[in-house]
């Protein structure tokens, strides 16, 4: 299993940096027994210039009160405030190239009533790529993602993410590298933990908003294809469209960054990675995260 921390590992709780392994919460918590609590996952980098940056620190910090609002978990928090123990907690840990996962999580309650406090803790590691640095083999999940009016389908709430544990480890035990899930209608929806895009003839296309996770990694690569003049559209389209027509694709997200795919069910992509538009998306993100200038070859 992987070692998240150890005796020196410091974290942030409730106000005050602990030693991860002298911090405590209540085993009556209502997010531990339903899965009741929000978080963020964030990345720092070392840029190119030396220096920590947090990348997209402010739309994170905002995002996690956005999903604690959404599903009624009490939120007195400065999004400031959080963000600079959040760099305290990489300069207390001697991190630069971290991942970063602030976690609001609810006290002592086994009935459904909404809660007059909360608690939060922000936690931080060093951490590869998600999903590695090589091209992936994607699988259809026979899962789908959560029906949106069951749930606030745009907040990342701990409990929805069980679906996604359940589909990625599916895939895993046949022998692919990560899950591709639908909506509840059919259409392509996104990876266990990361959105996706596919290439046709230099466009990229990507699910739209309403059945996923509005992804700060996903803005982030539609941002880039605009500078960049890369033609990008959000539509509904199926795996089998995926299957026949997709020149690339990749996953997105902050813990996986951006990743290509080898094939979805055993069905190669068209072009080589290297002969893509989305290898340039991929090379452009690499630089926005270090603000590194980024100048691609086909410009």
């Amino acid at each position: 299993m992987a070692t998240y921390y150890n005796e020196n590992t410091i974290l942030y709780l409730n106000g005050e940096f602990v030693k991860a392994s002298e911090a405590k919460i209540d085993l009556y918590s209502q997010s531990l027994h339903y899965g009741y609590a929000v978080f963020e996952g964030i990345r720092a980098y070392k840029t190119l210039a030396g220096e920590t940056k947090i990348f997209k620190e402010l739309e994170h910090f905002e995002r996690l009160k956005r999903s604690a609002e959404a599903i009624n978990i009490y939120y007195p928090y400065s999004t400031g405030e959080l963000i600079d123990a959040t760099y305290e907690v990489l300069k207390r840990n001697n991190l630069q190239n971290a991942y970063i996962r602030p976690l609001v999580f609810a006290p002592a309650n086994m009935s459904f009533t909404q809660n007059t406090e909360s608690f939060i803790a922000i936690e931080v590691w060093e951490m590869g790529r998600f999903l590695g640095d090589k091209l992936i083999k994607v699988m259809s999940s026979p899962f789908e993602r959560p029906n949106p009016k069951a749930f606030k389908i745009e907040a990342k709430a701990t409990g929805h993410y069980v679906n996604s544990i359940v589909a990625s480890q599916d895939a895993k035990a046949k022998g692919y590298d990560e899950a591709l899930l639908n909506d509840i209608n059919g259409f392509v929806a996104e990876a266990p933990g990361a959105n996706m895009f596919y290439e046709k003839d230099g466009k990229l296309f990507t699910p739209s908003l309403g059945n996923i996770l509005p992804g700060i990694t996903r803005a982030t690569v539609i941002e880039i294809c605009h500078e960049l003049d890369i033609a990008v559209e959000e539509r509904l389209f199926t795996t089998e469209e995926v299957k026949e027509h997709a020149d690339a694709a990749f996953f997105c997200g902050t813990a996986a960054e951006v990743i290509g795919w080898e094939s979805l069910d055993d069905i190669k992509m068209k072009k080589d990675w290297n002969d893509t538009v989305s290898k340039v998306i991929q090379d452009a993100y690499k630089a926005r995260v270090i603000e590194k200038e980024f100048k691609p070859e086909f410009a």
